[in-house]
Order: C-alpha cells, then sequence, then structure tokens
C-alpha cells in the first residue's frame, strides 16, 4: 500500500470497531442460533455501513472540525447537541462499566489467585482511575499497538480452536433467543467517533469512502467467524465472555496470552474513555478537574457496585440506546450537510431517501423490541 496513512486509517477504525462487543458475539450466537446471527449481521452490518459512510460525507462537507456533538448542534440545534450529549456519556460509561466487568475476568485467567472475579475488577479500576487522576498525555500510539497485539492474540485463539470445532454444537435458530444478538452485534459494530480522526490524518480523502467500506466488510467477517468457532466449541457452555469458557479447553498457556493482551486493550480503552469524557466535561461543560474525574471514573464503578455486572446486558442495552441515539441523529444531520455544508466532498452518496428512513425504521423498532423483551 503506497499510502501509509490509508493503512493506519485502516488500523485505527478497524482497532475502533473491534473491542469489547467481541467477546458477547460467540454467546448470542450459541444461544440464538447461526441463522438468526447471521441475518442480524446482515441487516446490522448495512446499517452500520451507511452510518460510517453517512458520517464520513458529513465530515468531507464541514470545513470546521467536529466531533458528533459539534456537527448535531452545527446542523440540528441545540436540542440535538445535548441529546447526543447524553448519548455520549451514556455510551461512555456503558463502555466503561464493560471495561471493568472484562478486566476481572482476564485478571482471573491470568493470575489463579484466590480472589474473586469482583474484586479482582475493583482492584483494576483503582489501578486505572489512579492514572486518569493523575492526567495522560496521550497513550494513542499504546492503544495501536496494544490492538495488533490483541488482535493477533484473538487469532491465536481462533487458529487453536478451529480443529476443536464439533458440528454438534452449532444450533441453526431459536425462536426464543432471535432479539438477543440484536443490542450486542449493533454495540460491536460502533465506530463512528473515529471517521473524524481518520478523515485528518488521510493524505488522500478519496481514501476514506475505500477504508470505511472495507473496514466494516472485514470486522463483520470477523466477527462471525469468530462467533462460529468459538460458539462450536463451547456450544451451550458458551461464557458471555467468551474466554472463561475456553482455559479448559485450549489450556492454560494459550488462554493466559489472550488474557494478558485483553487486559492490555481493556486497560488502555478504559484510559482514553475515562479521560476523554473527563477532558469534554471540564473544556465543553466547565467543570474543574476533580469533579470531572469523578463522574468519568466513579459513574461505571457506582453502576458496577450496584449489580450491574452482566457483561451481556451491559454491551445490548448500551448498543441498542447508543445506536438507536446517534444512528438516528447521523441520519438527520446528513440530509442537512446535503443541503447546508460548506464544502465539497469527495464523496457524495446516492442514497435514496426510502433507505435513509429504513435506516430509522430498522434501528426503532430493534431497539423497543430488544426493550421489550428484556425488561418483560
Amino acid at each position: 500500500m503506497k499510502d501509509k496513512t490509508s493503512l493506519l486509517a485502516y488500523a485505527s477504525l478497524i482497532g475502533t470497531i473491534i473491542g469489547a462487543g467481541v467477546f458477547g458475539i460467540p454467546y448470542v450466537m450459541s444461544r440464538s442460533g447461526i441463522l438468526f446471527s447471521l441475518f442480524y449481521f446482515l441487516i446490522l452490518g448495512g446499517v452500520a455501513l451507511f452510518l460510517h459512510l453517512a458520517f464520513g460525507e458529513i465530515v468531507l462537507r464541514t470545513k470546521e472540525k467536529h466531533r458528533l456533538i459539534g456537527y448535531a448542534q452545527k446542523y440540528l440545534g441545540k436540542k440535538a447537541k445535548i441529546l447526543i450529549t447524553f448519548s455520549t456519556l451514556f455510551g461512555t460509561i456503558g463502555a466503561l462499566l464493560a471495561y471493568i466487568i472484562l478486566g476481572g475476568d482476564f485478571l482471573k485467567i491470568i493470575f489463579p489467585v484466590p480472589l474473586s472475579t469482583f474484586q479482582l475488577s475493583l482492584i483494576l479500576w483503582a489501578i486505572l482511575s489512579f492514572f486518569v487522576l493523575l492526567g495522560i498525555k496521550s497513550i494513542g500510539w499504546l492503544e495501536f499497538f496494544m490492538n495488533i497485539g490483541f488482535l493477533i492474540a484473538i487469532f491465536l485463539v481462533f487458529l487453536f480452536s478451529l480443529p476443536k470445532v464439533e458440528i454438534s454444537n452449532f444450533i441453526l435458530a431459536d425462536l426464543k433467543n432471535f432479539v438477543l444478538p440484536y443490542g450486542v452485534i449493533l454495540f460491536s459494530l460502533i465506530g463512528w467517533n473515529a471517521v473524524p480522526e481518520i478523515e485528518g490524518f488521510l493524505k488522500n480523502k478519496k481514501n476514506l469512502k475505500k477504508v470505511i467500506v472495507r473496514a466494516i466488510l472485514i470486522c463483520i467477517i470477523f466477527y462471525f467467524l469468530f462467533g462460529m468457532i468459538i460458539s462450536g466449541v463451547t456450544g451451550r457452555n458458551t461464557a458471555p465472555e467468551a474466554f472463561r469458557g475456553l482455559v479448559g479447553i485450549l489450556g492454560t498457556k494459550i488462554m493466559i496470552l489472550g488474557g494478558i493482551f485483553g487486559l492490555l486493550a481493556v486497560s488502555t480503552s478504559f484510559l482514553i474513555l475515562a479521560s476523554y469524557l473527563k477532558n469534554a466535561l471540564i473544556f465543553d461543560y466547565n467543570f474543574s478537574y476533580f469533579p470531572a474525574f469523578l463522574v468519568a471514573c466513579f459513574s461505571p464503578l457506582i453502576l458496577f457496585l450496584m449489580g450491574i455486572r452482566e457483561f451481556i446486558s451491559v454491551v445490548a442495552v448500551v448498543g441498542s440506546l447508543v445506536g438507536l441515539l446517534e444512528g438516528i441523529a447521523i441520519t438527520f444531520i446528513y440530509k442537512k450537510a446535503k443541503k447546508l455544508g460548506d464544502r465539497t466532498p469527495e464523496y457524495s452518496l446516492r442514497i435514496p431517501i426510502s433507505l435513509i428512513y429504513l435506516t430509522i425504521i430498522i434501528l426503532s423498532l430493534g431497539t423497543i423490541t430488544h426493550f421489550l423483551q428484556y425488561f418483560s
């Protein structure tokens, strides 16, 4: 690849999309079945592809550099900014909570100490929060290399799991769990916050569309194969956090390797997200330093201590609500930017208005159905 910035763009977008959500996919696939999971990957994959491309065009049509909150205010007004601010807070705190839950599981795999995953999660939270309090300049480079290591570790787990797949472990479809994959898969495909970043360092802006399309397709294929392989090994015993159920099958050494890179990936992501939220409160809402730190780090801890510790439920609820709010916001911003944008974009989507409304309907129906089943 001649343009090195395109390579970095692929790595950044794929690294942003493939995160905590990957660990929930084998579980929902083992419960709902291959056919229903494939259905959601195709439908939600198409929705995610459109939203990422639409956001890319919004960025290219606007001279000023913003993030989703800024674009919402510019094209939709202050009320939309408030809505997206809520979505950002909810989504960030929810993701931090998911990282706390996962961190304890990874530590339990790495260190066979007489402590529960709950206690290990609290220890990890305390250590990471201390670094957030001290302040970090930038660990973007560390996040980049940790994501590479994390993907290599998952690939090794994938490779060692493949010979142990049993056809009898696969389920084609389970109607009573039809809605289960919706929130988890949508959560796993959200990565549009990285689009302004990769547009900023792409040397040739025309490559943005190609990067988005290929990155989304790579992630969808990877997710589906990963879910197939892991659920094919552990079947109905597939754990909600994926790795835990593999320890007795793949052996300690390979799982410790996966646990180490998983822990590092979760830790760096926690530091970046918590610091991002802390700084957003300081610079955008005039919080003083310590209250901003308390909101960023103690909000997910309070939820964790309240007993919200089911990984699948957390990512499903966060994915459903954030996907709905931000997805609808992107579609309306996209429509406004088509008319009011102040820059000629390097690409322009030719999307019929019916497809835009179909996207809104899919997100709305999916979220409503998911919540009705979840709280029934």
